[in-house]
């Protein structure tokens, strides 16, 4: 079978910053649920769907992201980046992009007196673009939904 994809084979760009992870998160939310007629379950039906996830780095790789706020004017202007995540063995191979994706600040100091671990920073964002996600360039939303969007 070969090597097996694992967290030390993704790499990642930020928009246009390559950016090494501590941890990284993508979670659709897809609100289609199942239709029911006199209690039974009868088709389905669309309904909400968005998608959010976390990244945590380093002190080195946090700085990456602080310069873009910097050139921006503030954190809070950042603009929405896509992330781009890659891996691949001899026998596998995953890529997920994630269109507008605005950060927000969570954990920006967690420090233990004792030491022992980096200092890590953990970034919480929100897809906020139509083209959503992609996985191995199928996108999760059809057409028909974004139609008109984008």
């Amino acid at each position: 079978m070969g090597k097996r994809i694992t967290g030390k084979d993704v790499r990642t760009m930020i928009g246009s910053h390559m950016c090494v992870f501590e941890n990284l998160t993508l979670t659709i939310e897809d609100s289609t649920s199942v239709a029911m007629t006199r209690g039974v379950p009868n088709g389905h039906i669309d309904g909400d769907t968005k998608a959010s996830g976390e990244i945590e780095l380093d002190t080195a790789n946090f700085q990456v992201i602080l310069d873009a706020a910097k050139s921006a004017g503030s954190f809070k202007a950042l603009p929405t980046f896509d992330i781009v995540s890659n891996a691949e063995t001899d026998s596998e191979k995953i890529n997920v992009e994630a269109f507008g994706c605005k950060f927000r600040v969570s954990d920006l100091l967690n420090a233990a007196a004792s030491g022992g671990e980096k200092l890590k920073y953990k970034l919480p964002y929100d897809v906020t673009s139509p083209d959503f996600v992609k996985i191995n360039g199928v996108p999760y939303l059809s057409a028909f939904e974004t139609e008109n969007l984008i």
